[in-house]
């Protein structure tokens, strides 16, 4: 049974299940990221929090600090240390100011 967006859901469960559905949007179903497919997914999914991804040295250096088991593949849990690595880098950007 496939896990979809639902109104009965929280505002949070929503937005993860939006987020295992875009890793599975690139990753299809052998559920791993190749470089291709991240930089795919970052240059299409992620492009206002990221810069855009041109050079290969900044390619072949995120894979390698994300691949944490060595497999040359983003498993699921090594992409949602992207996830959570971005999104703290951009949260200052949506705290309220209160001064």
């Amino acid at each position: 049974m496939e896990a979809s967006v639902d109104v009965d859901m929280s505002e949070l469960e929503n937005g993860m299940v939006t987020i295992i559905k875009v890793f599975h949007k690139y990753s299809g179903h052998k559920c791993k990221l190749r470089k291709a497919e991240l930089k795919e997914l970052i240059n299409n999914e992620m492009n206002h929090f990221i810069q855009k991804i041109h050079e290969n040295e900044t390619l072949d250096q995120l894979f390698t600090d994300l691949d944490q088991n060595g497999d040359l593949e983003i498993d699921f849990p090594e992409f949602i240390t992207l996830i959570a690595m971005v999104t703290s880098a951009c949260h200052s950007l949506f705290v309220p100011d209160f001064h």
